[in-house]
């Protein structure tokens, strides 16, 4: 079965301000931050169930290399991405969200 990508307003904000935040840090890793967050959406298309089930039907996976997590919800032939946040954040962040 093919999965549609789809993102929430939300989560493109969150991607935004991380690729800005490591752009700033160091310029160039914003782009290794891309290929690693593409990486882990591809794995999500190919495998969404493979993410790990944190809260009733939201799963995440993590991004390889990086503090961040990706919470995505998996509804028929559709991969809706709810927030790609720091790990550290706090949960309800994520559960607002859910």
């Amino acid at each position: 079965m093919a999965y549609r990508l789809e993102f929430r307003p939300d989560a493109f904000a969150d991607v935004a301000e991380a690729f800005s935040w490591y752009e700033q840090r160091d310029p160039g890793l914003s782009t290794t931050f891309e290929a690693e967050l593409d990486r882990t959406l591809k794995l999500i298309v190919t495998m969404p169930s493979a993410g790990r089930m944190v809260y009733r039907t939201l799963r995440r996976a993590l991004v390889h290399r990086f503090p961040f997590a990706v919470y995505y919800v998996l509804s028929g032939d559709s991969i809706e991405v709810r927030a790609v946040l720091h790990t550290s954040r706090h949960p309800q962040t994520w559960r607002r969200r859910a």
